[in-house]
């Protein structure tokens, strides 16, 4: 299989030829091959044909860095709309529909930082026709701008907005049905509709929300968070097949645990991800920017030893 069918198969909860790999990010790439991807920043004074060498110079980056990895699946990040369009049109080129390519394509409401919490709350209780024009307003805009980023090549997203602490959502389950799953649905309807493939990831405690995840209908649920009690044996019994699993390795145990401890993390989401299809091996967050290269690859080397079908 393609890395692209291999991934699509996992996502249609099938049985591919091995379990695909891919992470929401992947951060280490100067430890890896001694460079970084291309930034927005990077392109703050570039002349339109400076921006247009240094976007295609990143594309060929881009497959360098994942055709390493072995990734079945990679996004583009950190740049803006424009920009990632044309960063699509150059990597279909040159890839054609070898990889599955993802962007970022949520639009609802996410977890608020500290000093909005409150703001959030007070909205729902003084102004709740407000709040939700403003999800109706954010969800139209989504669903538009990945119709332009499917024109461009994308042919799935990442739906990033965070619900999640490590405790449970940032919403009751009631108010989280009402400002939340139905602007989600439309979100992920109208990807389905176009043929492309949506990924839902939260990180924190998803379980009091789940079913809602679920009835919003994703191909996939990332990233199964075992920092805050998320088991992937008992997400896989209670929704497997419905929705395909990804991610679930242990970020925190990457960091801090031992190899041994590493491993167990490792094997356990082999283990019980692995069976009847519909999972894809990942971190439970990305392989972040201090973590050591070697932690990392050493849960790809499992993954390549235990992958096969």
């Amino acid at each position: 299989m393609t890395p692209r069918q291999r991934m699509a198969a996992a996502l249609d909860r099938k049985i591919p030829d091995r379990i695909p790999t891919m992470e929401l990010e992947f951060q280490l790439s100067p430890e890896l091959v001694g460079r970084d991807f291309l930034t927005e920043a990077d392109l703050k004074n570039a002349s339109p044909k400076e921006t247009e060498r240094l976007i295609a110079e990143n594309a060929e980056f881009m497959i360098e860095v994942y055709e390493k990895l072995e990734y079945d699946a990679f996004g583009v990040h950190y740049l803006n709309e424009a920009h990632t369009k044309k960063t699509l049109k150059r990597l279909r080129q040159l890839v054609g529909d070898k990889y599955m390519i993802y962007v970022h394509g949520d639009g609802t409401f996410a977890l608020p930082d500290g000093n909005k919490m409150y703001e959030f709350a007070y909205r729902m209780a003084d102004d709740p026709e407000g709040l939700h024009a403003e999800a109706e307003h954010e969800c139209t805009y989504a669903i538009n701008r990945n119709r332009e980023m499917i024109e461009a090549g994308a042919d799935c997203f990442i739906l990033c907005a965070d619900y999640c602490f490590n405790q449970g959502p940032f919403l009751s389950p009631a108010h989280f049905s009402e400002y939340i799953t139905p602007y989600l649905t439309r979100i992920i309807s109208d990807i389905r509709a176009h043929g492309q493939y949506a990924i839902k990831h939260t990180d924190g405690d998803i379980m009091p929300i789940l079913d809602q995840l679920v009835s919003a209908n994703p191909h996939a649920i990332h990233s199964l968070d075992p920092m805050a009690g998320v088991d992937i044996a008992k997400v896989k019994k209670m929704v497997g097949d419905k929705v395909a699993l990804i991610g679930n390795v242990n970020c925190a145990l990457l960091q801090t645990g031992t190899m041994e401890e590493i491993k167990e993390s490792a094997m356990y989401c082999l283990t019980h991800g692995k069976p009847g299809g519909g999972y894809v091996y990942s971190t439970s967050n990305v392989p972040f920017r201090g973590l050591p290269l070697e932690r990392y690859l050493y849960i790809l080397d499992i993954w390549k030893e235990h992958r096969d079908y």
